[in-house]
């Protein structure tokens, strides 16, 4: 393994993402993706150079790139070693190469639980695939600047290492989507968490204020002005300020959260926007809000 250099923050990243099949790749581009990373699976090693230069000629908007290397483009496997000398002696950005493996037993356990073919095996046994392949990675292996074992992790454990290790290189959000609701509609099937907020007074039963919705001033106000509202909301955003790092920690990169009252117009929008407001003052959460049936019976 060649000596560890920790890439600066503010200069043009390239990293390598190779190893064994099975080892955990859809992962590492997945945590990567969550930091801001433009990936590209797959892409033959003769045109690294060429994405080199599109990333030094973008001047910063291209900043931060993971490439996967593997097997599938093994016709140009040999031209990586080349293109990596180019980089390194050529261009200005800064790269690394991540290595994930994993021992042949775990990996022929995978390859049986996801019911795939290893693809140096495709009609045979995986661990001849397995053994063959570990055999012509060897000396990329060798030059890696990251190598992860991950026999023992389970896929949450992983993102969690290469957040860590590449968290410098750029910001981890966990995006939070709050979306009001009509139960009479139906609750939102992609809703991780669902609180029904029908107990509270409900501005429909004013008439000034059934044509509104919770984003006018004055029916937020009078869904704001209860103390049962007042309870409810510092022990909702307790909990939600204890949970979201919690589902941040566990590798989740969104959370939606679901609010509702009968018809979604009123009371769960006010509800929507208030925790909008609150949780949207986070640095390490990106908030937004939507509503999904508050226009239903405007008119």
């Amino acid at each position: 393994m060649t000596e560890f250099e920790q890439i600066s923050p503010g200069r043009a990243t390239l990293i390598i993402i190779t190893g064994m099949s099975g080892a955990g790749k859809t992962i590492a581009v997945q945590s990567l993706e969550d930091l801001g990373f433009f990936c590209v699976d797959n892409l033959p090693p003769v045109l690294i150079p060429k994405f080199a230069e599109l990333i030094e000629q973008s001047k910063g908007k291209i900043a931060k790139v993971a490439l996967v290397i593997d097997l599938r483009g093994r016709e140009f496997f040999t031209a990586l070693s080349e293109s990596l000398a180019y980089i390194k002696d050529e261009s200005t950005i800064g790269f690394e190469i991540l290595f994930l493996d994993a021992t042949d037993s775990v990996l022929v356990q995978r390859y049986k639980e996801s019911r795939r073919h290893h693809p140096l095996a495709p009609k045979g046994m995986p661990l001849d695939g397995i053994r063959m392949e570990r055999q012509m990675l060897e000396e990329l292996k060798n030059s890696a600047t990251l190598c992860l074992d991950t026999s023992s992790m389970k896929p949450a454990q992983l993102k969690e290492k290469i957040v860590s290790r590449f968290s410098h290189l750029g910001k981890s959000t966990l995006s939070v989507n709050i979306t009001s609701f009509g139960f009479k509609y139906g609750i939102p099937i992609d809703a991780d968490l669902v609180f029904d907020v029908r107990f509270l007074p409900n501005p429909h039963y004013v008439d000034q204020l059934r044509p509104k919705t919770g984003q006018d001033n004055d029916v937020y106000d009078y869904v704001m002005k209860w103390p049962e509202t007042q309870t409810f909301l510092t022990k909702l955003l307790d909990m939600l300020q204890f949970l979201i790092p919690q589902y941040r920690k566990e590798g989740k990169s969104q959370i939606i959260i679901g609010i509702g009252c009968t018809g979604g117009k009123h009371r769960s929008v006010a509800i929507a926007e208030y925790l909008g407001k609150m949780l949207g003052v986070s640095e390490t959460e990106s908030v937004a809000i939507s509503h999904r049936d508050s226009e239903r019976d405007r008119h």
